[in-house]
């Protein structure tokens, strides 16, 4: 009789078809979720003239996906570790699918919001379990490259909404991109097959059929035989109510920071997002359409997800992350001055290499950081708490260019959450994540 640990078989595992096929389903998931959320903006200027509502209107109807994200990440984030993350996932799925679809079925501004709003949960509710869901069977050695290199499908999808929207909406309208978002629906049954659960859920559901198949899958060498037990270890283990874990064990303050991080990141996220084609123009900078802002944007996010995932494999991801927020300082506030046209792109795509990017990459972080048990509760209330800063963006800095500043005042004013969030990085006590107390404990030193 033996007692087979699972983290550590995961943790050692090497990388298969088994990972390669939930990295490929995540991927897809989020693919489809940056697609939801960026079709709206592509799609604006054609709404606001055929319902013909104003800007602040269509400001409104834009900002109700964000409520709804931020409600969804928290709710649908804290719900998977109750009913599973695979279901939780297949929720979310049909959520912003199917309402995104809908909001292309109506004409009414209020409908339309209503919709969106409700999208919106399924949008940010997805992020927080597709993240848990790669961190707990990623191998060690690959993990933050793993999650970031799922999560750069966001950016991917920003840019699918980009280039395919102005050739839809010109041939069959605005509507034919939101009913296109309904397509994935069809994906659900295939989720739910082919997704594993979550281990400790099917623990404590006493599933052992299940994790004995999945353990298979992460190492074949390993065959479960009669009397033998699985067993997380006591850090990976669900014990009392989710939320209050996340203050446990010493992980209150570091729970705060990382709420703080996510915050400061997600504003400049959306302030860039709303707000940087509008200054540049306004500085006399002729690049063509907003759409190559867009593009270089998302490129630029994809690199540094991807980048910053390689080197959180191979330094330590804390790190890692502070030297990004302090290269978002730099490279936001720079886009404030006079430079060459080659330049601009370059600090472009550096700026969105370490706020989007940058965001994957603490989304990976936090994934690392929380228990397996409550790993998606508490990247789901990061990410819920984040959306504040999200929601917050568009109207701080539009209050701003109201004000006819200079342009380097609107940039460091986009560049000063970066500085924040480099403090809120540096001060996170990486001794009381999960990986850090996992290797600490003597069972798992004696393993090793």
């Amino acid at each position: 009789m033996r007692q087979i640990d699972l983290q550590q078989l995961a943790d050692d595992a090497s990388f298969n078809r088994f990972h390669a096929r939930i990295l490929g389903w995540c991927a897809l998931v989020i693919v489809c979720d940056g697609y939801d959320l960026a079709v709206a903006g592509i799609a604006l200027p054609a709404i606001m003239r055929d319902m013909g509502v104003t800007a602040q209107s269509a400001g409104f109807m834009v900002s109700s996906a964000l409520f709804g994200m931020m409600i969804g990440a928290i709710f649908l984030g804290t719900v998977a570790d109750r009913i599973g993350r695979r279901a939780a996932i297949a929720i979310c799925l049909a959520l912003f699918s199917g309402f995104t679809a809908a909001a292309g079925m109506t004409d009414d501004p209020y409908v339309f919001s209503a919709m969106r709003f409700l999208a919106g949960l399924g949008i940010g509710g997805v992020m927080p379990n597709v993240v848990a869901q790669m961190t707990e069977y990623a191998p060690k050695r690959l993990r933050a490259t793993l999650v970031t290199l799922m999560f750069s499908g966001y950016a991917v999808g920003g840019m699918l909404a980009a280039l395919l929207g102005k050739g839809m909406i010109e041939a069959w309208g605005w509507q034919s991109v939101f009913l296109a978002a309904g397509v994935p629906i069809v994906l659900i049954p295939f989720v739910l097959k082919s997704l594993p659960e979550s281990l400790p859920f099917l623990l404590r559901a006493g599933r052992l059929d299940e994790v004995a198949s999945i353990a298979r899958r992460l190492d074949p060498s390993c065959t479960a035989q009669c009397g033998d037990s699985f067993a997380l270890p006591a850090a990976e283990r669900p014990s009392g109510a989710p939320i209050r874990q996340l203050f446990a064990d010493g992980r209150g303050f570091s729970t705060a920071m990382f709420w703080i991080a996510f915050f400061m990141c997600l504003f400049m996220v959306y302030a860039l997002s709303s707000w940087l084609a509008k200054l540049m123009a306004g500085a006399g900078y002729s690049l063509g359409s907003a759409l190559t802002f867009v593009l270089v944007l998302n490129f630029g996010a994809v690199i540094g997800a991807v980048g910053g995932g390689w080197l959180a494999d191979r330094f330590h991801i804390k790190y890692v992350l502070v030297a990004m927020y302090a290269l978002a300082a730099v490279s936001i506030t720079l886009l404030g001055y006079p430079v060459p046209t080659p330049v601009l792109f370059l600090l472009v795509g550096l700026a969105g290499a370490s706020t989007i990017g940058t965001q994957i990459v603490t989304y990976a972080y936090a994934g690392q950081f929380y228990p397996a048990a409550v790993r998606a509760t508490g990247i789901g209330w990061a990410s819920g708490v984040g959306r504040s800063g999200a929601i917050l963006a568009p109207i701080a800095i539009g209050t701003l260019v109201g004000l006819a500043l200079p342009l380097q005042h609107n940039f460091a004013a986009i560049a000063v959450p970066a500085v924040i969030a480099t403090v809120a990085v540096a001060l996170i006590r990486h001794e009381r994540s999960a990986v850090a107390v996992l290797n600490s404990e003597p069972a798992r030193a004696a393993a090793g």
